[in-house]
């Protein structure tokens, strides 16, 4: 409850700074919101391409708050993603299988395409304590250079190099029935996906040994190992995880919202899962919520700007604001605990020194690891 009152908080405060910025810059705030909103949220076909700019959001932000919940912070989800649609691209654009069972083989992939770019930090992290920021952002780059190098090589379009060729009907997440419900926007098979994985993470992380074993590692390694926990296991499975999620954002990105993959190109998605999984708290139902909000922001600036001459970056400036005030979250939730005790009176008395805490010890933090995040 006290995280979704702290995101909570983030937003309205970013809304404001956006306001305040909007009226320094000579326009009404009001309006502006209006249009924002309504751009993302007007009609069924604006609520689709809402949902389908949310979608790779929600696998990003997924696989960033699966490692952050076992105490990784995975920065290279711009190339397990991008890897991963590499992967399903080639899947597609190779193999003439029938429709369902080729969309499988390249979510699979994807999957494994992803897994495997965060295979290698896991390694580094677990075999020889390098810091997985350092790696992730290297093994970004690397995978740039492969998809600037494959694509022409081996997939190049009729008439640009510098992308692929187009996916077939049949290798699209694109699907009729999802394109008339939303009145012909580009939402596809990626937001079912999507939602499943947000199941079976919450699933994974809350109601398992696995989860709670993962948990366990990030919350206490030391601990965690004095239990009995393999944490060198944990920290390539949470890692292998991780950058599966995201490269399943990179077949929805590639094989649903795009049809095609364009090289020179790291997606900004990947980054922008940072943003989602700490406005939702690192808890997969909130990074639901979190994506679609973002996608909501994301789709409405543009009609924003056509409709009343407000800069896109006024929008991109709200967002940078709102993760600024999710990222300083710890200082709300200290504010937050102060007023809760003074509302309460649980205030010291004078003369009534407070106990010092009870020691804990090392299995007792385990035992008690479930709670965390909770």
């Amino acid at each position: 409850m006290r995280k979704a009152i702290v995101s909570l908080l983030a937003i309205v405060l970013g809304l404001l700074a956006g306001a305040l910025l909007m009226a320094l810059t000579g326009h009404d705030p009001i309006e502006g919101y209006r249009y924002l909103i309504s751009g993302g949220l007007k009609n069924r076909e604006r609520i689709g391409n809402t949902l389908a700019t949310a979608t790779p959001l929600i696998f990003t932000g997924l696989s960033l708050a699966f490692s952050f919940r076992t105490g990784l912070f995975n920065i290279g989800a711009p190339g397990q993603m991008l890897f991963g649609g590499f992967c399903a691209t080639a899947v597609g654009l190779t193999f003439d299988l029938p429709r369902a069972l080729l969309l499988i083989v390249m979510i699979l992939a994807g999957f494994i395409g992803g897994a495997l770019w965060a295979f290698i930090p896991g390694i580094l992290k677990a075999k020889f304590n390098v810091h997985e920021v350092v790696s992730t952002i290297m093994m970004n780059w690397s995978c740039y250079w492969i998809v600037y190098y494959g694509v022409p090589a081996y997939f190049k379009g009729p008439s640009l190099e510098t992308e692929s060729r187009l996916l077939p009907d049949k290798a699209s997440l694109k699907t009729p029935f999802m394109t008339d419900l939303f009145n012909g926007s580009y939402v596809n098979l990626g937001l079912i996906l999507a939602i499943v994985a947000v199941i079976v993470v919450g699933f994974i992380i809350n109601k398992t040994t696995l989860g709670y074993e993962l948990k366990a590692v990030g919350f206490n390694r030391d601990a965690a190992e004095y239990a009995g926990i393999a944490v060198n296991r944990g920290i390539i499975t949470s890692m292998l995880i991780s950058g599966g999620l995201a490269g399943l954002g990179g077949v929805a990105q590639y094989a649903g919202n795009a049809s095609n993959i364009q090289i020179g190109l790291l997606p900004s998605q990947g980054f922008d899962g940072i943003a989602v999984a700490l406005l939702g708290a690192s808890a997969p139902v909130g990074v639901l919520l979190s994506a679609i909000f973002f996608g909501i922001l994301y789709s409405g600036r543009g009609f924003m700007n056509a409709m009343t001459d407000i800069p896109p970056e006024i929008a991109d400036t709200i967002i940078a604001i709102i993760i600024y005030f999710a990222a300083t979250s710890v200082l709300f939730e200290r504010l937050i605990s102060w007023l809760k005790k003074r509302r309460g009176g649980k205030a010291e008395q004078p003369g009534n020194p407070p106990k010092p805490d009870e020691p804990v010890s090392q299995a007792e933090e385990v035992k008690n690891v479930g709670r965390v995040g909770e």
